[in-house]
């Protein structure tokens, strides 16, 4: 790896950590010319699928997006941030698990929706109202009578 002091190609590994979540590899390194040292980070190369919205538009996933609205509906709910990251992780593994270039947001939209029911059902009940976008106050009804039972 290049140094980004000097520009010099030959640097040496001095340290090795691995995160504690196991996510990524921490690299202490120093180069062999000016003898600065620097952090590198080793982490998977991991392909999501595109993201097809329902205009036909497509876009990047964004991991940022999903917690955002997942964290939108759990707003002010008994929800840790340990449980939100275990149900994005779920997510993302199944998206990775169909194995597609391109995935509907509607797709995603479910995925979510049933995470957020087995989290906490008044989340549930308002990403869905918004998500299904309802028309009238018996759907959103339905919906609730649905969460009881």
């Amino acid at each position: 790896m290049k140094c980004p002091f000097c520009s010099h190609a030959d640097t040496q590994v001095v340290d090795t950590r691995v995160s504690e979540d196991g996510d990524f590899i921490r690299r202490r390194r120093q180069c062999a010319h000016c003898e600065k040292r620097f952090t590198t980070y080793e982490r998977a190369d991991v392909n999501f699928p595109n993201i097809v919205k329902k205009d036909g538009r497509r876009i990047e996933y964004d991991k940022v997006k999903l917690l955002a609205s997942m964290n939108l509906a759990l707003r002010k709910r008994p929800v840790s941030t340990e449980q939100v990251d275990g149900a994005v992780e779920r997510i993302e593994e199944k998206l990775l698990n169909l194995g597609l270039r391109e995935v509907a947001s509607t797709r995603i939209g479910e995925l979510v929706m049933r995470e957020l029911k087995k989290l906490d059902k008044v989340a549930y009940v308002r990403f869905a109202s918004v998500y299904r976008s309802f028309e009238d106050i018996d759907d959103f009804r339905a919906l609730v009578d649905e969460v009881r039972r």
